[in-house]
């Protein structure tokens, strides 16, 4: 594999000659998904039409299959296949039978179920959860939607169903399927930013300033996104997009290559590499970008910062000091400098919301004529114990922990990819253009 390929635009000065032994790997990494213990099996019934209008048909079918897919995405859940389910529409808690959704074949421990009406130009939903191991006192969820009539918001009414049922039965973790990923296309001619839901519908451009823009990094508040971009006459700049007025909002980019933005967890910080003093060193700066601060100083590009979301005490991110590129973390002030990664070629780190893991691009048998490629691994920070989470299946990069701690986006050969974070569940979300540089949302 030529190994020029796997280098983003923005890192390609950290190309050199170290090679060291890797690190040993341990078995097994929890993460949330792989716990031992055993996934609840739920069954979503058809929701029941409750006047015949072909409005009311069209949105049941597409709500049906939203929920379906978003309770089958969220990890947590074994469930039940629509042709295992009992033949009854229940549409209130007063016709749903458990007994039949408890027995084979189904052998459902919940069951989701409800009815939806298109009316006046709004569309309602009724969504129940039932326990049907509990006939006594079964219901757990209960909860109505209306909303203007249409296809979107009838799909966004089933995601926050499925969130709702998510979280009341996931230990109290958010679901995700409310959630966007913003990401780097060139389907309309340039680079520009893109935005689509979690599952790859909706997909439509943000930017348009018919330049290369590389790197989106969404607010906490999801109001602004951060991004490198190419300008005539400065190079590479740090961006700010207002996703509420939907246009360029004032960043102070500093001097010389700025590249790879990454906003803190509390939304009052943002670092990024720029090369203002001749050498790529990592700085933070307020949302704005004022008070400029230089937290690297050694000899070799650093870049591709990554805050710890948990405390935003720790900083991940890239760097070539050694030779080839490493992961390192360091406190947000520059200080206890310590390395991750011992050989091979290390890019893209992103730390999970937990604090726990950062998850990174990582190719370790880099050089000429070496077997293998770059996949997609997670560590545990403290112990630096790692696994490798896809195998040789392309080139991947530019991994993004989703908000629920369960989940992973990452781009594989141009296209964008989802999977849980122990490295199963594999789908592509994109399939038109080149489509790289993911980032999950924070809800």
């Amino acid at each position: 594999m030529n190994g020029k390929k796997l280098l983003p635009i923005f890192v390609a000065i950290l190309v050199a000659v170290f090679v060291a032994p890797a690190l040993h790997a341990q078995d097994w990494v929890r993460t949330g998904t792989n716990l031992g213990v055993q996934r609840i099996r739920i069954a979503s019934a058809r929701f029941k039409p409750l006047n015949n209008n072909a409005q009311t048909l069209s949105f049941q079918s597409i709500f049906d299959q939203v929920l379906y897919n978003d309770l089958k995405n969220a990890g947590i859940f074994d469930v039940v296949s629509p042709s295992m389910i009992p033949p009854e529409t229940p549409g209130t808690p007063k016709e749903i039978h458990l007994d039949q959704w408890a027995a084979a074949p189904s052998n459902a421990a919940m069951v989701a179920f409800g009815n939806i009406a298109v009316d006046g130009g709004h569309v309602t939903v009724q969504g129940y959860l039932f326990d049907a191991k509990n006939p006594q006192t079964p219901q757990i969820l209960g909860k109505q939607y209306s909303d203007d009539a249409g296809i979107e918001n009838t799909r966004w009414i089933a995601h926050r169903f499925a969130d709702e049922i998510i979280e009341r039965v996931g230990g109290g973790i958010n679901g995700i399927c409310e959630t966007h990923i913003y990401y780097v296309s060139n389907h309309s001619g340039n680079k520009e930013i893109w935005v689509m839901d979690y599952d790859g519908y909706n997909a439509h451009q943000i930017t348009h300033l018919g330049t290369i823009s590389l790197s989106p990094r969404v607010s906490p508040d999801n109001t602004r996104v951060a991004f490198s971009s190419l300008e005539n006459h400065k190079g590479w700049v740090i961006r700010m997009w207002s996703l509420t007025l939907n246009r360029p909002v004032r960043f102070a980019s500093p001097g010389g290559t700025s590249i790879s933005p990454a906003w803190s967890s509390d939304g009052t910080k943002i670092a990024f590499s720029s090369s203002r003093t001749g050498d790529n060193e990592i700085y933070t700066t307020g949302p704005d970008g004022g008070d400029l601060h230089r937290i690297t100083a050694f000899r070799g590009p650093d870049s591709s910062p990554t805050w710890n979301p948990k405390t935003n005490s720790q900083i991940a991110w890239v760097s070539g000091r050694t030779g080839l590129p490493q992961i390192y973390t360091m406190n947000a002030d520059g200080s206890n400098v310590l390395r991750l990664t011992d050989g091979g070629y290390a890019t893209s780190p992103s730390w999970s919301p937990n604090g726990q893991f950062l998850t990174f691009a990582w190719n370790r048998k880099y050089g000429p004529g070496a077997p293998g490629g770059q996949d997609i691994y997670i560590m545990d920070v403290a112990s630096r114990h790692w696994v490798q989470l896809t195998h040789e299946q392309g080139a991947n990069d530019s991994p993004s922990w989703a908000p629920d701690n369960r989940h992973i986006v990452f781009q594989r050969d141009n296209q964008i990819w989802s999977m849980l974070a122990d490295g199963t569940d594999q789908q592509q979300l994109t399939h038109q253009g080149s489509n790289t540089m993911p980032n999950w949302s924070w809800k």
